[in-house]
């Protein structure tokens, strides 16, 4: 997940989870390594998600999931 575009600062915990999350939405939406335009774009929109304030695991699964309920 690339955090060039972010000048936020991410602790290794952060780092973690968002890798977490992100490797779980990857999963789900099954992005192979060579979508990199979709994979991007998740990233930068769950980074956003995060920079946002929703800092939990399951709420930032839960906020990006095609799965979450309306």
């Amino acid at each position: 997940m690339p955090l060039s575009r972010y000048s936020e600062s991410y602790d290794p915990d952060d780092l973690a989870l968002l890798q977490r999350v992100f490797n779980r939405l990857c999963a789900e939406r099954r992005l192979a390594v060579k979508d990199k335009e979709q994979r991007e774009a998740l990233a930068a929109e769950l980074i956003g998600v995060f920079a946002f304030g929703i800092t939990d695991e399951t709420q930032l699964w839960h906020a990006l999931s095609k799965r979450r309920k309306a």
